[in-house]
């Protein structure tokens, strides 16, 4: 269902009703919930988020005027965060100062199994390799059909010799 937002947050959905007809789709409808809100305060520095391969992907960030030291990437229970905060330095000497140095924070929600696989930063430009790392017991197995041994009939004078022992 749409609800119209107010204040300039744009459209809200509620998810009220797929609650009560679905189970197990929490998290799903948690993730939804948390991008929505999240849109709109978290659009700086741009991101791109690219599949390069069937299990492979790439987040780059615009990181001008960043140095490696002023980057933290941390990875734990599928959420990845990419923080930056730059070393204090004096502003004398700017008569304008128009790249942005000020700190953020983005958080990106990781299906299962994918794993931070390398990160690069280049010409102002953090690039995030990510895979996805399905494990053995969950990959599809083929399962091979045996033929079940024949049933033999068993006489009935089988049978009482059998109880008589």
């Amino acid at each position: 269902m749409l609800l119209q937002g107010g204040y300039g947050y744009g459209n809200i959905y509620d998810y009220a009703p797929l609650y009560r007809s679905s189970v197990g789709f929490d998290r799903i409808f948690n993730l939804l919930e948390n991008a929505q809100r999240a849109r709109s305060t978290n659009d700086w520095p741009p991101y791109e988020i690219a599949k390069t391969d069937y299990d492979t992907y790439r987040i780059s960030i615009a990181v001008a005027g960043f140095a490696q030291d002023d980057l933290d990437i941390t990875f734990q229970s599928n959420l990845l965060t990419v923080t930056a905060r730059k070393q204090d330095s004096t502003p004398e000497g700017y008569l304008h100062r128009g790249i942005a140095g000020r700190p953020f924070e983005h958080r990106f929600e990781l299906a299962d199994h994918v794993r931070v696989s390398g990160a690069d930063l280049s010409n102002g430009l953090l690039t995030i390799e990510l895979v996805r790392e399905i494990p053995e017991a969950l990959k599809p197995r083929k399962i091979s059909i045996q033929n079940a041994p024949a049933l033999t009939s068993v006489s009935s004078t089988q049978i009482e010799a059998q109880k008589a022992a």
